[in-house]
């Protein structure tokens, strides 16, 4: 008895240690400074622009659109600018029914009712979204920018004129098309030069309707707790534990997908620091987008290679992204931190159930043994 005690502490003292590590160790590097770059640029240069001409009503518009620089970790010149205009499409809907949901059915003028309003249609995003990504093989997977993108701008109480929104966000994505082909120029035949996508099998279409669904759960329970145990606390954004729910669901690997929830938590907390230092020093609005552009290129850097240390870059760019309007807060700070522990906890727990779900699935079709460790 003895014995078998200190083995299970010998290994949870060594599954500390892997833990701990993991915060540290950088992945290997594929490239990650040109997607950094095309991605900074992206989001950078309509900023400015939008500065320049007095239109900071609608950067979120530009934030957003600028996502689809995001898809564009791809080999080869087709292929890359294939999955950039489906992500583009996909992330024009959202906007767009953003937009409509926020002028025609959000009831800004009541709280309580706005809150839930937000939770219950972004919930339907995350879901539909989700599939919808997968069908259409984007990379990274999953519904996150969409859940971000569609709740953000829904929850604007006097959103700007639905067509001047639209159009920014088309002329962002049609930006970060052009910087994502610009390496072809002068080298045409490599432009056209295409992957062609296999068939999804039967077992992959399925495993999309059912990553769908757990979509659905998570992002909704993560909301309803925000609006429920984040209102008692004092905490607003109900949607970034929404964001923050579904960060564990991408993943090869149980491990792995435990890891990003919990990285996402401590990532913040770091970044959190970053940001008050910003609050302290409050610099001057042309410094505070170029740093967006800063934490954008270093997000990408890092976010294949350590998500614990992309958040620290991740939490100042989307707190910095949605405060250029109203100003940098410390309200902020509370805010981002309860709703990512909410949001975290949950799809955690996601996690550990859709593992147990798919080990009953897996043993149902004897896939695996009914013993095997995963």
């Amino acid at each position: 008895m003895l014995c078998a005690t200190r083995r299970k502490e010998t290994v949870g003292l060594e599954q500390l240690k892997e833990s701990a590590k993991s915060l540290i160790t950088l992945g290997p590097a594929r490239k990650d400074h040109w997607i950094g770059l095309r991605t900074a640029v992206g989001v950078f240069a309509p900023l400015i622009f939008l500065m320049a001409i007095d239109r900071l009503d609608l950067v979120v518009f530009a934030v957003f659109g600028a996502f689809a620089g995001v898809y564009g970790r791809v080999d080869g010149y087709w292929n890359r600018l294939r999955m950039q205009i489906r992500s583009s499409m996909l992330l024009f809907g959202v906007i767009a029914t953003a937009l409509a949901a926020s002028h025609l059915w959000i009831a800004h003028d009541q709280p309580e009712l706005k809150q839930w309003q937000i939770v219950g249609a972004t919930t339907l995003v995350a879901g539909i979204c989700s599939v919808l990504a997968g069908f259409l093989r984007l990379r990274p997977a999953g519904s996150l920018f969409h859940i971000f993108a569609f709740a953000a701008i829904a929850s604007i109480s006097n959103p700007v004129p639905a067509w001047q929104g639209l159009l920014v966000a088309v002329l962002t994505m049609a930006l970060a098309l052009v910087i994502g082909a610009a390496g072809a120029l002068g080298q045409w035949s490599s432009l056209w030069q295409r992957t062609p996508l296999p068939p999804l099998s039967d077992n992959v279409r399925s495993a999309i309707w059912w990553e769908g669904l757990f979509y659905i759960l998570t992002a909704g329970i993560a909301g309803a707790l925000a609006n429920i145990v984040g209102s008692r606390l004092e905490a607003g954004h109900n949607y970034w534990a929404m964001v923050a729910a579904v960060v564990p669901l991408v993943g090869h690997t149980t491990k792995l997908r435990l890891h990003r929830g919990v990285h996402r938590v401590l990532g913040t907390l770091v970044g959190l620091v970053l940001m008050a230092l910003l609050i302290v020093l409050n610099p001057p609005l042309w410094l505070l987008l170029a740093l967006i552009g800063f934490f954008q290129f270093m997000a990408e850097m890092l976010v294949m290679r350590n998500y614990f240390m992309a958040q620290i870059f991740v939490t100042p760019l989307a707190l910095v992204g949605v405060s250029v309007m109203s100003g940098l807060s410390t309200a902020l700070l509370y805010d981002r931190m309860v709703e990512t522990v909410i949001g975290s906890l949950v799809g955690i727990f996601g996690v550990l159930l859709g593992s147990w779900f798919g080990g009953i699935m897996r043993r149902r079709a004897g896939i695996d043994p009914p013993n095997r460790v995963k």
